[in-house]
C-alpha cells in the first residue's frame, strides 16, 4: 500500500458571505487555496486544523463543519498517496496575519476568478459551497 500524507483545508466565512483564501507562495502548490497544512502525529485532523488555521492566519476557529475529503493517488510524482479532510466554519476571533505560506484575505466568491488557482481549488471549492 502506498503511503499517506494526511492534511487539512478550512473555509472560513465572514459575516457579509466573504471568504478567507491564502495566495500561496510555495512553488509545490501555488495559486489561491484555503489554509490548511498537514496533520501532525498527536493529532486529530481537527486539531490539526485549528492549529494550521492559527499558524497561517491568526485567527482561532471552532465550531468546525466537516464538508468531506478531497485525495490525489500519486498525482505529484512523489510515490504517495495525499489525502485532506476539509471543514469550514463562521465562528472565528482574533486578528488576520499572513504568513510565510502566502497573503491570507476575504474575498467575495464572486471575485475568486480573478486570481490564480491552485491545484484542483476549483474542485475544493465546490465541496466547501455544498
Amino acid at each position: 500500500m502506498r503511503p499517506v500524507i494526511l492534511t487539512i483545508m478550512c473555509m472560513v466565512e465572514d459575516n457579509n458571505g466573504r471568504i478567507l483564501v491564502e495566495n500561496r507562495l510555495k512553488k509545490d502548490w501555488p495559486g489561491l487555496t484555503f489554509p490548511g497544512g498537514h496533520v501532525e502525529d498527536d493529532e486529530t485532523c481537527e486539531e490539526a486544523c485549528i492549529r494550521e488555521i492559527k499558524e497561517e492566519t491568526g485567527l482561532e476557529v471552532s465550531d468546525l463543519i466537516e464538508m468531506g475529503h478531497i485525495e490525489w493517488n500519486n498525482e505529484f510524482g512523489d510515490g504517495l498517496r495525499h489525502f485532506s479532510m476539509l471543514y469550514k466554519t463562521k465562528t472565528y476571533k482574533g486578528k488576520l496575519k499572513s504568513s510565510k505560506e502566502g497573503e491570507v484575505f476575504f474575498v467575495d466568491k464572486k471575485d475568486l476568478n480573478k486570481y490564480p488557482f491552485s491545484n484542483d481549488f476549483d474542485k475544493i471549492l465546490a465541496i466547501m459551497l455544498k
